[in-house]
């Protein structure tokens, strides 16, 4: 059996673990659907309470309309996992993921590659790594099937189910799950299949980057190699602007109308709100001087490197509608990448989540159906993380409960606790999806300027978690 305190790297470099298949499982108690980060560390917080698990994923046999590979915990958008900083929501929601044995936190922490203050992995590492644990350990018995139903009778015997099969949910799972959301206030919004359109940004060959053009530094970091850097010039910048509002967008099928989600906007869509709203925004020139001219650009395009090597970069903020052939086109305007070879062209999604605080109980289980829980992005929180924290907590929730026990969530004032009470609560208006911020937790009742102001936050979360772990979990 896997030693889970093994550093991932040693386990996932062990050609015996790589090659060889386990011979039997444990008795799954427990059917997760879809092998995400929110599936996997659904999974592995199971296993560590004792309960046997069957995972099942349809990839590679049936691909979504982002996925590239059959691994398990693939990243189809950023590598990026966002700041490490204690005085931001993500830095405290990471903080908090480490304490709980998070198999994300250890597998990234192993893979991470430079990036600034900000944790980005080796994707290809990353996934390499979690799907060698995950299918490699004898409670957890990985099933490459799709699940088209949630009365499918592959699920017959199961005392619980997870449905973690992230916000690329196949049609006819997803028709399934709609049938069972319908709004617990009498309405009919409760019914309706919710969605937000997801886009993701190019990666480029750092050998077709042109090194007397751009130049390498991190934000007030200029010793430092974490990032390339493109600098614009104001003439340099309108003309891309200009081709970047002009270009031919994929176009939504009549039926659905785009409603993107306000922390990943399309580059082109931000370029469309105002003239300066990109060098405002992630084209922003502060803290970038050029060093060979020490002056700072009207706009600076930064590319994040992608893997360990360096030899392969995407576009940082660019995520994209725009057609294929537009793409080339018009980021060849960016100076430095005129001759620039794509990996992979931008893309755009359909993000499908449901309307939690109607359709959900506290457990995050289907009201309608108490033993369906569901873990990750489909609930309404967003981005890498959160949709692994949310997986971890239900397994964790989940694992203590099938053992006789209960375990209540973490304060609204950590991290966690935030997030899961964004779920818990009716908005004024339409639900819709959140990253891990401050915004989520009750405020503080005291004035204090901006920067201790996130202190502030950040502390209080640490103590509060620390508090609920001992009480809740053991330990200090």
């Amino acid at each position: 059996m896997p030693d889970h305190n093994e550093s991932p790297a040693n386990v996932a470099q062990n050609d015996k673990l790589l090659n060889d298949k386990p011979q039997a499982h444990a008795v799954a108690r427990v059917a997760i659907i879809g092998g995400g980060l929110a599936g996997c560390e659904c999974a592995l917080a199971l296993v560590k309470a004792g309960i046997g698990v069957r995972l099942f994923e349809m990839r590679p046999h049936k691909m979504s309309p982002a996925h590239e590979t059959g691994k398990l915990a693939e990243l189809v958008c950023s590598n990026s996992l966002r700041s490490e900083e204690l005085t931001t929501a993500i830095g405290v929601l990471k903080a908090e993921m480490r304490e709980l044995d998070s198999l994300v936190m250890k597998v990234a922490d192993e893979t991470r590659i430079p990036a600034g203050k900000a944790l980005a992995v080796d994707r290809k590492l990353f996934a390499d790594y979690i799907t060698a644990i995950v299918e490699h350990d004898p409670k957890i018995e990985v099933v490459r099937e799709e699940i088209d139903s949630l009365d499918s009778p592959l699920l017959d015997g199961f005392e619980a189910i997870v449905v973690a099969a992230g916000p690329l949910v196949s049609d006819s799972l997803a028709a399934s799950l709609a049938d069972l959301t319908v709004d617990m206030t009498g309405g009919e919004g409760g019914g309706k299949r919710l969605y937000f359109y997801d886009a993701i940004a190019p990666i480029i060959s750092r050998e077709s980057v042109d090194m007397d053009i751009c130049f390498w530094g991190s934000r007030y970091r200029p010793e430092e190699d974490d990032y390339l850097n493109c600098p614009m010039t104001e003439e340099q910048y309108d003309t891309f602007l200009d081709a970047l509002i002009k270009a031919e967008k994929v176009a939504p099928h009549e039926f659905e109308k785009h409603i993107h989600f306000e922390g990943c906007l399309p580059v082109e869509e931000m370029a469309e709100r105002g003239r300066l709203t990109l060098a405002f925004g992630p084209l922003k020139p502060v803290g970038l001087p050029n060093p060979r001219t020490s002056e700072e650009a009207f706009a600076v395009v930064q590319l994040r490197a992608e893997n360990k090597e360096k030899t392969a970069f995407n576009l940082v903020g660019f995520q994209t509608k725009l057609k294929y052939p537009e793409q080339e086109r018009v980021f060849r305007l960016i100076p430095g990448l005129e001759k620039a070879e794509f990996l992979r062209l931008g893309s755009i999604h359909r993000n499908t989540f449901v309307d939690a605080p109607q359709v959900l109980n506290e457990e995050l289980a289907l009201k309608l159906r108490p033993n369906v829980h569901l873990a990750g992005q489909i609930t309404g929180v967003e981005g890498y993380l959160e949709s692994a924290a949310c997986g971890l907590w239900v397994g964790l929730m989940l694992g203590r409960k099938l053992n006789g026990e209960t375990l209540p969530p973490p304060p609204t004032t950590t991290a966690l606790g935030a997030l899961l009470g964004h779920l818990r609560t009716p908005p004024p208006k339409n639900f819709q999806p959140s990253n891990a911020h401050f915004g989520l937790t009750p405020e503080l009742n005291r004035r204090a300027g901006k920067k201790i102001r996130k202190e502030l936050y950040g502390q209080r979360a640490r103590d509060a978690f620390a508090e609920w772990k001992k009480d809740c979990i053991g330990g200090e």
